[in-house]
């Protein structure tokens, strides 16, 4: 087969013209222009590293979090930036005083990085992980609801809640998820690795107790560009994972808030740096910027998901109101392979005999595999096209 058409968009990318690219949902893919305007970054350090980092660091460190706190209308003052989602949820997890026979509530589609480390946390404090098991063919947002409240009790201190789930890429009604567990004195960590950018993300408006998002994947800012906001009553118990100069300085609580998660040590700060150019340089590709860009990726992932049920005959398994730019299918091949450093089989076989990279996940725990697409604005649907006819030539 030929490969398929590509979006006008995107000469905006640096993109392997050779690979149909389908997974923006891993780590995300950097513009041309934002890749540059790192680079300047960079030669303005090396310039003179020490005065950058005396007189300049700073100020892009409060021009970024505005920016940010302003896209995603967060408190400026509880916003810090991480090196990546797992790194916040980390933050959060490890500064909790849990006490033996608390709870914490994750659910089966939780990131596996996100699931070891409360893991690591409840094991360590005699507190138990509670698993909330919510079908992949799912009806209704409801159902979501129900099964996660149904699983509360006096001792649970924390409900780990992603905004969009990373294996079945499933919309979570994280927004009433929130309010309904504060209603109950559960606080919530939601892990927006899936959150800005791919969705209308309002911090003040939910007001969940801490949220962990990336700027990598749907900001499109280079690797290494994360957040974390602190909701204003539990910033007093938070510190940064690496204690470095800040734990020693002695101004008010907003200022060593801001110096410790600001100052971990000497670092490569241009990744979030970039925030406000990758903002404003993709708002700008497309008419009506960034509700336009929501818009137009969901509506491709919807119809790819779509090509790939009908292709293979199978059902679409959960609402189209509850998918965003992401979708994920299960195969009709259920048979999980054996665990291999080198990945699936399958996933191999697409990328090195169709060029396609997309990716397969196994789910142990359904017994079945899935298959996740994602869209950007560099994709087109001749692509999704091109994946269905593939797939029904490998399963």
């Amino acid at each position: 087969m030929n490969l398929p058409q590509r979006s006008s968009l995107s000469k905006y990318w640096q993109l392997d013209e050779n690979t149909v690219f389908l997974n923006h949902g891993s780590f995300g893919a950097t513009p041309t222009e934002v890749l540059k305007k790192q680079g300047e970054y960079r030669q303005k350090i090396e310039k003179d590293p020490v005065k950058f980092f005396e007189r300049d660091y700073i100020g892009y460190w409060k021009e970024s979090i505005l920016t940010l706190s302003k896209f995603i209308n967060a408190d400026p003052e509880g916003l810090v930036f991480v090196t990546n989602a797992t790194q916040g949820v980390n933050t959060v997890l490890k500064n909790l005083d849990l006490k033996r026979g608390d709870k914490i509530i994750v659910t089966d589609h939780t990131y596996q990085a996100c699931r070891n480390t409360v893991d690591f946390v409840t094991k360590s404090a005699g507190a138990e992980t509670v698993v909330v098991e919510i079908p992949f063919n799912v009806k209704s947002e409801k159902e979501i609801i129900d099964l996660i409240l149904n699983s509360v009790c006096e001792r649970t201190v924390l409900a780990l809640i992603d905004t969009v789930t990373s294996p079945t890429g499933m919309k979570m009604p994280f927004e009433e998820i929130i309010n309904k567990l504060e209603k109950e004195n559960v606080d919530v960590l939601l892990d927006a690795a899936h959150g800005a950018g791919l969705i209308e993300l309002d911090l003040k408006k939910m007001n969940a107790a801490y949220v962990a998002g990336n700027c990598h994947k749907w900001l499109c800012t280079p690797k290494g560009s994360a957040f974390l906001h602190i909701r204003g009553d539990k910033k007093k118990d938070m510190r940064p994972l690496s204690i470095s100069h800040g734990a020693s300085f002695e101004g008010n609580a907003q200022d060593k808030f801001e110096f410790e998660f600001s100052w971990p040590g000497t670092y490569d700060p241009t990744s979030w740096m970039c925030i406000p150019k990758s903002i404003q340089h993709m708002e700008e590709m497309v008419d009506n910027g960034w509700n336009e860009i929501i818009r137009r990726n969901r509506k491709l992932a919807i119809k790819g998901r779509r090509i790939l049920c009908d292709e293979l005959g199978i059902k679409v398994p959960f609402p189209d109101e509850m998918v965003t730019a992401i979708a994920s299918i299960e195969l009709p091949d259920k048979e999980i392979p054996p665990f291999s450093i080198q990945g699936d089989p399958l996933h191999n076989k697409l990328l090195d005999e169709y060029a396609i990279q997309v990716p397969i996940f196994p789910w142990e725990a359904h017994n079945t595999r899935y298959i996740r697409i994602s869209s950007q604005l560099y994709n087109h649907i001749d692509e999704y096209e091109y994946l269905a006819k593939a797939l029904n030539e490998c399963v």
